[in-house]
């Protein structure tokens, strides 16, 4: 246990309990089960519970609205605001409760593995499986570097600690409070982990634009030539699986900055879904669960201890936290010195009407990166059905976003073109009807689609234009039945495809609305129908 010369009293916390400065991962463990926070699976990862909010709770979650802010964020029900009176009533609410709690856990941690660009973050909780989840999530400094840690951004985290909604301007009892002036971010109210990882991200993604650096909502890999590839994509998309190649090195599962150098991971670990996991469909990540790894909200049996990946009694939205070293060929070091040859946007098309794959034009990937359309599957927010939704969401990753879209779209398109990028959007959803109907786009084949354009054989092949998306098919690639590029022709009815494609095309003109400083070239990769 390492403690830094910058103590809690810096932060104006003093807890009457005892202060747990970056415990290892045994002691973190061991301390979870003794105060029933988790239990022991049969491979040695902890099992917890989050209780109610089983996902991300976006209508908690807000900005400190001021003078540094008022005109660089992106306002709206994405990005809400706060005042900062409204905030310093929050926070001293947060260090009051706080302060009257027993043990507080207190990780060291950065976020960046370009140090250029990186920030040395603080996690304080009142939760020893949170301090584990900071601790193999993030990325950890040396002992040296712990013992004079002092943060750029402090990370408050209490579930325990409810806001009166009446008194400190919130939706409910939950908050979570991003102020980037003070640098000071408070969670409380839930106990879903997922706040504390992707508030960090969304701090990364309001501070690195100025610093000329693109961050981003993918996975990352290299190749054994040397060639990184992108993944973009939304939860339950096949972001995690399909970078999780054993052919390939992984860069990092989840967020990235690409800067001049090349492209760099923002955290230490891996946060992956683990609904219906198998060592047969993804080896990779099944052999990572082991012991330092956290799963959330899975089902355990009480008596042995095995897990039942394939239940949603829970939620749909399990969970596994783990380093990104416990997956095989990963790259430690988390950060590549070359630029993306191929990007590859994931999309779960629910209507069952999108190719399984298609290359994309500068114009288009422009246009499918500020549409970010998915279905959104049950369970990643709190409130959601049982059915999955149709959703658009910018970037693949709207609520992570504080500026203006068209910033991020922009920095993507210029990094195309300086470094000549192919993009292709990847359909991993539904094929030969919509959802209830038609079926999942079989893994196997969408791994032969990802690794011909991985491995550059798309760039010459013919292509068919698809009449009501625009979107460049190819029409034939080894190891995928060429009927399964063409979805209208695996349809039982052809006119029930054309109805169904012809309404997510509306649905596509109709969200782009609300992109008004969007190019007319980019306007024009909109679907016709």
């Amino acid at each position: 246990m390492i403690r830094s010369r910058h103590g809690l009293d810096n932060h104006g916390i003093d807890p009457s309990g005892t202060q747990h400065w970056n415990p290892g991962v045994a002691g973190l463990v061991e301390t979870a089960i003794r105060r029933h926070e988790g239990r022991l699976t049969n491979f040695g990862a902890l099992a917890t519970l989050t209780g109610s909010r089983t996902g991300r709770s976006p209508a908690d979650k807000f900005i400190v609205r001021d003078e540094a802010t008022e005109t660089t964020i992106d306002w709206g029900t994405t990005n809400q605001p706060l005042t900062p009176r409204e905030f310093d009533e929050l926070h001293r609410h947060m260090i009051d409760h706080l302060n009257g709690r027993g043990d507080l856990f207190v990780i060291d941690a950065s976020a960046g593995a370009d140090v250029e660009y990186g920030i040395a973050i603080r996690v304080v909780t009142t939760m020893a499986w949170h301090a584990l989840f900071a601790r193999q999530l993030f990325r950890r400094p040396g002992r040296d570097a712990l013992a004079s840690a002092k943060p750029d951004y402090l990370i408050l985290a209490a579930p325990e600690c409810h806001a009166d909604p009446g008194r400190h301007g919130t939706n409910s009892e939950a908050f979570i409070v991003a102020d980037f002036r003070r640098r000071i971010i408070l969670i409380a109210g839930t106990q879903y982990a997922g706040e504390i990882k992707k508030s960090v991200f969304t701090t990364l993604n309001h501070i690195l634009p100025d610093r000329g650096v693109f961050p981003m909502h993918c996975s990352a890999n290299v190749g054994a030539g040397g060639d990184v590839a992108l993944f973009f994509g939304l939860s339950g998309t096949g972001k995690t699986t399909l970078s999780a190649d054993p052919d390939r090195r992984l860069i990092g599962d989840d967020e990235h900055g690409w800067s001049d150098r090349g492209i760099f991971n923002f955290e230490g670990g891996c946060y992956a879904k683990c609904i219906r996991l198998s060592e047969e469909r993804e080896p990779q990540i099944y052999r990572a669960l082991r012991f330092g790894s956290v799963l959330e909200n899975v089902v355990v049996d009480p008596d042995t201890g095995v897990v039942d990946f394939d239940s949603d009694e829970i939620t749909e939205n399990t969970r596994a936290a783990y380093p990104v070293e416990f997956i095989d060929h990963a790259i430690p070091e988390g950060k590549c010195d070359a630029h993306p040859k191929a990007i590859v946007f994931l999309t779960c098309d629910a209507f069952g009407v999108l190719p399984p794959i298609s290359r994309l034009t500068t114009d288009q990937a422009m246009y499918h990166f500020l549409s970010g359309y998915t279905a959104k599957l049950a369970g990643t927010e709190a409130g959601m059905g049982s059915e999955p939704q149709a959703t658009f969401s910018t970037g693949f990753g709207q609520p992570f976003l504080t500026r203006r879209p068209m910033v991020y779209a922009t920095m993507l398109a210029e990094r195309m073109a300086r470094h000549g990028s192919s993009c292709y959007l990847i359909n991993t959803g539904w094929i030969a009807g919509g959802f209830g109907v038609g079926r999942r786009i079989d893994l196997s084949a969408t791994r032969a689609m990802v690794a011909a354009a991985l491995g550059g054989s798309l760039k010459g092949v013919d292509t068919v234009t698809d009449p009501i998306f625009g979107l460049h098919v190819p029409v034939g690639i080894e190891g995928v039945p060429p009927k399964l590029l063409m979805p209208r022709q695996t349809w039982p009815k052809a006119d029930q495809y054309d109805e169904k494609a012809k309404h997510l095309a509306l649905l596509f003109r109709e969200n782009f609305k609300k992109f008004p400083d969007a190019t007319q070239s980019v306007r024009a990769a909109e679907p016709r129908g």
